[in-house]
């Protein structure tokens, strides 16, 4: 895994979409969603609910992309030209060439609109055709239905539930586990993912 190729001129983008690396200035874009959606973070291990939870949330991602451990984007719909929310690859593991990808959300005029298929391919294109990377790796709340209907529909397999895992916000929560692996990219998936963003 080159991690080189995690700097701030990396952008991921089709006819859709446009990520590009958070910047401190972007919190300007993101403080909106936070004020007038907070309900985007029910699931959150960390909430961006409010103002000051919104700017922690920002610093936790730029401290994370300091020690190799996280690479955050801002994502962009290109049909409206406006931020749609936030995504990035962490728990970044060259030692063993897997990453996860999380922390993603949307505001609520951009889901389900096929803007979350569309920066999935882009991420995973780049995870197993650029990095190379063996197994990409997704968490959810468990019992966060939408989450989970999101990643089976692009192509994850459900590898089981880590119970009591974490803590979360209130109490601790059970972690359900998804994956794809690199064979699995290029014997189907991908295609698949394709073929639904057209």
């Amino acid at each position: 895994m080159n991690l080189s190729l995690f700097n701030n001129t990396l952008v991921l983008e089709n006819d859709r979409v446009l990520m590009r690396p958070l910047e401190p200035k972007d919190i300007n874009l993101l403080l909106p969603f936070s004020i007038n959606e907070p309900t985007l973070w029910t699931y959150s291990l960390l909430s961006a609910s409010g103002e000051m939870n919104m700017r922690r949330y920002v610093n936790v991602a730029f401290q994370k992309k300091e020690t190799g451990d996280s690479f955050p984007f801002i994502i962009f719909d290109k049909a409206t030209g406006q931020c749609a929310g936030t995504t990035r690859f962490y728990d970044i593991q060259p030692q063993h060439n897997t990453l996860q990808l999380g922390y993603t959300w949307y505001g609520k005029n951009y889901q389900g609109t096929g803007l979350n298929k569309n920066c999935k391919l882009l991420m995973l294109t780049f995870a197993f055709e650029t990095l190379g990377v063996e197994r990409v790796e997704f968490r959810a709340d468990a019992a966060n239905e939408r989450s989970i209907a999101a990643m089976k529909s692009i192509g994850c397999t459900v590898e089981g539930i880590l119970r009591s895992n974490c803590a979360a916000p209130e109490g601790r929560r059970d972690s359900i586990v998804l994956s794809i692996l690199k064979e699995e990219w290029f014997d189907g998936v991908r295609e698949m993912l394709e073929s639904k963003v057209k």
